[in-house]
């Protein structure tokens, strides 16, 4: 019996913290739960555990600090826990998406008026009837229960009961709560210690882009409590400020030496998520692109067969391709200029039509990490002349919109004097696949596709991939049209490659955590590319049409575009570098192509050939 009694003890003891905090305890945990419950996107009945685990630890830490001192820390922690769960559950109801870095950006350049606006638009008493209700209600008993005890307290009242039974009732329920707080702790610690690891090494990054790959790994960190969310949308925030500050002292410090304006216009069309090989321009069997098939008939196609995407992440791409940084330069991508501030700088008028990357509320932080540099103010004024205002559902959006600048005399292509840069940004074959065309424009059934290794789904998968690529070729065929009476060049380049069932492998999508063989390479890395010139500007432009079919076989990684570009458009500045220039005589074709700062494309190719030579299998010409 004594063992027994001991054996209690100690379970009570373990129930102590608990109820040294209980009121505190329970609030936390029945908020916790809801949120997590509610508004977390994927919940995991594991967080519960977690929750537990977290909370017991604040009351661990809370029974060693004094009373006084421990009033305030609870105050400090109640105040921060239901701030950051109504702002999240409010973003969940009215967005449709937890807190999010971009959120706070938009917080962050929110004015008074903005704000006050905002409130009287978007905050009823509706809300009541939502899931917000539930964190209101949550606060309105926390109160209520304070009131009543700091009533009681003053009133000095005591309730009649006879403490015998209560020391009774203790020496059994407190062993029990022992026991249940012991097998909670063991499940928070057994099943969610790898999420804390993995929480701890996202926050311990120093710059967003490792920040954004982190969290395509499988075993990425489920950010469970809204106190996490809003701490991390802070710290992405921090991040992307400090490449903000460098790309703006990059921007001080950029000179145009001279612009003859080569090319006067000058269109770069950024596709998505393009698999070449599923490009019947690259000898896909199915017709994914006959109007561009037809137009390298009729020779006005340029296309380019050695070109491949230095990442295989947008954001990642995107900074390579704006920033006159090349992978293996000193310093980081943001220690250098964009390319648009030196057209702008050297004359030319600048325009963006992204159907992307605006800023908006569900913004994930993926499209956060690949548009923060075009979306700050000051950047932004210091790149762009026009941009659109609005994303669409489907591409077509990006012509309307295209159009509508061109009417109200925002873009200019009638003037001799006029110098365009046009930069379009499209959706292109970004999953869901099925999303990304009009059902009218279905063409690709899966029942075409005879593959016996995949099940009816992949193979509808498949199709619906192949049709955003029919339709892009619809799109980017529009595009042409739009500029075949004019003096203009058009390069296209979608910002990586895409898993859809290549080489027999059952997945789609991209492997971010993979290590980059070159399966992955072929699939994720390798993109079309091609560059179309209208008739004026071929007959105008001689040498630089035998400069591009010159350049056509040549090895590409598009972290040098930026330089290219600045070549057709004759701007001399001390950045530029004719190594990095595929149109150059003196362009490095050596060069290793490393992606993911990892591997050296030109060495897997190379090594894949000898493999396919060694296996007796015939290599294409």
């Amino acid at each position: 019996m004594k063992y027994v009694r001991l054996l209690g003890r100690l379970l009570g003891y373990v129930f102590y913290p608990i109820q040294k905090s209980p009121a505190f305890f329970v609030f936390m945990f029945v908020l916790g739960y809801v949120c997590n419950r509610l508004g977390t996107p994927t919940f995991s009945e594991l967080g519960i555990f977690e929750l537990f685990a977290d909370i017991y630890l604040l009351c661990i830490i809370l029974s060693f600090i004094p009373w006084r001192a421990r009033r305030w820390i609870k105050g400090v922690v109640y105040v921060a826990m239901y701030l950051t769960s109504v702002v999240d559950m409010y973003c969940t109801v009215k967005f449709g998406s937890t807190f999010t870095p971009t959120m706070l950006l938009l917080m962050e350049e929110t004015t008074g008026s903005e704000a006050t606006e905002f409130l009287k638009s978007y905050v009823d008493w509706s809300l009541l009837r939502t899931d917000l209700g539930w964190v209101l209600l949550i606060l309105l008993v926390h109160v209520l229960y304070n009131v009543f005890m700091l009533m009681a307290r003053r009133r000095k009242l005591r309730l009649n009961m006879d403490m015998k039974l209560i020391h009774r009732m203790a020496s059994v329920v407190l062993p029990l709560m022992g026991l249940v707080s012991i097998y909670m702790l063991e499940q928070g610690i057994a099943k969610r210690a790898e999420n804390k690891k993995a929480f701890v090494r996202l926050m311990t990054y120093d710059n967003i882009g490792d920040v954004e790959h982190e969290l395509t790994r499988p075993d990425k960190a489920e950010l469970y409590l809204p106190v996490y969310r809003v701490a991390f949308s802070f710290f992405a925030n921090q991040l992307a400020a400090r490449q903000i500050d460098k790309l703006i002292e990059a921007t001080g410090k950029l000179r145009v030496d001279s612009c003859s304006a080569l090319s006067r216009n000058i269109v770069l069309v950024i596709g998505e998520s393009y698999n070449k090989h599923h490009s019947q321009l690259y000898g896909y069997a199915k017709p994914t692109t006959p109007r561009q098939l037809a137009r390298a008939e009729r020779g006005e196609l340029a296309v380019f067969d050695d070109v491949v995407s230095p990442w295989n992440l947008t954001s990642f791409v995107f900074k390579h391709l704006f920033s006159l940084y090349t992978v293996g330069d000193s310093g980081e991508w943001c220690d250098y200029p964009l390319f648009p501030e030196m057209f702008r700088k050297a004359g030319y008028r600048v325009t963006f039509i992204t159907n992307q990357f605006l800023p908006q509320a569900k913004e994930a932080v993926y499209d956060f990490s690949g548009g923060f540099f075009l979306n700050n103010p000051v950047l932004d004024e210091a790149q762009f002349d026009v941009r659109n205002t609005s994303l669409h559902r489907y591409d077509d959006g990006v012509l309307a919109d295209y159009d509508r600048l061109l009417r109200r005399g925002e873009i200019s292509l009638d003037s001799a004097a006029d110098r365009n840069l046009i930069i379009m940004h499209l959706k292109g074959q970004h999953v869901a696949y099925d999303a990304r065309f009009p059902a009218s424009r279905r063409k690709f059934l899966q029942s075409q596709y005879m593959m016996p290794n995949l099940t009816r789904h992949d193979r509808q998968v498949m199709a619906h991939y192949d049709n955003a690529t029919l339709y892009n070729d619809s799109i980017v065929d529009e595009i042409l049209r739009r500029f075949e009476d004019e003096d203009a060049i058009v390069i296209y380049v979608p910002d990586h490659g895409e898993e859809c069932y290549g080489d027999g492998l059952r997945v789609y999508g991209r492997l971010h955590s993979a290590e980059v063989d070159y399966r992955l390479a072929h699939e994720e890395f390798e993109i079309p590319f091609w560059i179309w010139c209208s008739r004026a500007y071929a007959e105008a432009h001689p040498g630089v049409m035998q400069a591009i079919a010159g350049a056509k076989g040549r090895p590409l990684m598009t972290d040098r575009l930026a330089h290219t570009l600045l070549s057709l458009a004759g701007i001399a500045c001390p950045y530029y570098r004719e190594e990095s220039d595929v149109l150059s005589p003196r362009y490095d074709s050596l060069r290793p192509r490393v992606l993911k700062n990892s591997v050296d494309y030109n060495k897997l190719k190379v090594e894949h050939e000898n493999e396919q030579r060694a296996a007796g299998v015939a290599q294409p010409r």
